[in-house]
């Protein structure tokens, strides 16, 4: 019925009809809190002292796990471990050494903290390589896909041997879910799952990040494997492909201006799907905070709910503890 039956206001004019028929819920447990954890002796990154950016600090693992452990006590579901070798090479050893910067951040954390929160963590080379490329580099300065998958799949299996208990590739390679997925079943780990970055975009928003983990490209770009922005089909054959080799969960990153995207990987594939909300994401919003602009709260609570609303059941963000702190009705750590 047209107005003025049909009044829409009538479930607005107060808090309690509001919340009564509120559509789409925040909880703690949907967000992960990404932590950069460096070896002794890894160089410094800009924004370990830079009181703007607090959440992109570089962690020793003793700090990390006492991070950890306040998100744990805010009921975050997850962390995810990004690792700041104190040593690159070509081919990224560090990062499936035994013995690497994540894989004694994992067994530091199962042991201090064994309930949780859950541990993701980024299955990648970038970190590691003195190029800062997420994949084996050839001699004509290609990367070379099908030779960079079976270190990711060592990458994989040492992680899991650690601890992990979910695995997130992230290099856009072809075919690395399935590979990684072969060799994690073949080592026994056919329980862990797999939490694909399958849309990921070559993307300006990655800036912040690049400094926290020292791994920005030495020369060219990652358009030859990240996605165009453009391109929203392929996104989704690419999700689509990841599906089949074996992946459990697919994330879109970055959040902020795919939510089209989430929404389609969501509805298309029927999967658990996170988005992530990423540097330069929080960076723009504690900019325009800090400037006056805007307030930090109700901003960053609203882009989350719109990404939750959009599709996502998992937000990997920077803002994690505070918005968990805020969910509570608590002070928030970093504003």
């Amino acid at each position: 019925m047209a107005f003025p039956t049909t009044r829409m206001r009538r479930l607005r004019a107060t808090a309690g009809l509001r919340g009564l028929v509120r559509e789409t819920g925040l909880r703690a447990e949907q967000l992960v809190l990404p932590l950069f954890v460096a070896e002794a002796g890894a160089a410094p990154a800009p924004a370990d002292d830079d009181a703007a950016l607090p959440a992109l600090a570089r962690l020793s693992i003793s700090a990390a796990v006492e991070r950890a452990r306040e998100a744990a006590g805010l009921g975050l579901g997850a962390v995810i471990l990004f690792g700041v070798p104190s040593h690159k090479d070509p081919e990224g050893s560090g990062a499936y050494d035994d013995e690497g910067v994540v894989q004694l951040a994992v067994r530091a954390l199962k042991q201090a903290l064994p309930d949780g929160p859950l541990l993701i963590t980024d299955v990648c080379l970038c970190e590691y390589t003195d190029h800062g490329h997420c994949g084996v580099v050839r001699e004509d300065g290609l990367i070379d896909n099908d030779a960079s998958l079976e270190l990711l799949a060592r990458t994989a299996v040492s992680h899991a041997r650690a601890g992990a208990d979910i695995l997130a590739p992230s290099d856009m390679m072809d075919g690395r879910v399935g590979a990684l997925r072969s060799e994690l079943d073949a080592e026994g780990f056919a329980d862990t799952p797999i939490l694909a970055y399958s849309a990921k975009f070559a993307s300006a928003f990655y800036g912040p990040f690049r400094d926290a983990a020292g791994s920005a490209p030495a020369f060219g770009d990652r358009r030859s494997y990240q996605l165009d922005p453009a391109n929203g089909a392929q996104a989704l054959r690419e999700a689509s492909l990841d599906v089949g080799e074996g992946a459990d969960m697919l994330m879109v990153k970055p959040a902020l201006a795919y939510g089209d995207l989430i929404s389609a990987v969501k509805r298309e594939t029927g999967l658990p799907v996170a988005a992530y909300n990423v540097s330069g994401e929080y960076a723009m919003v504690r900019a325009a905070a800090a400037a006056g602009h805007l307030d930090e709260r109700a901003a960053v609570l609203e882009i989350l709910t719109s990404l939750a609303r959009a599709g996502a059941d998992t937000i990997i963000t920077y803002h994690a503890l505070d918005a968990a702190h805020w969910l509570a009705g608590t002070e928030a750590p970093f504003t």
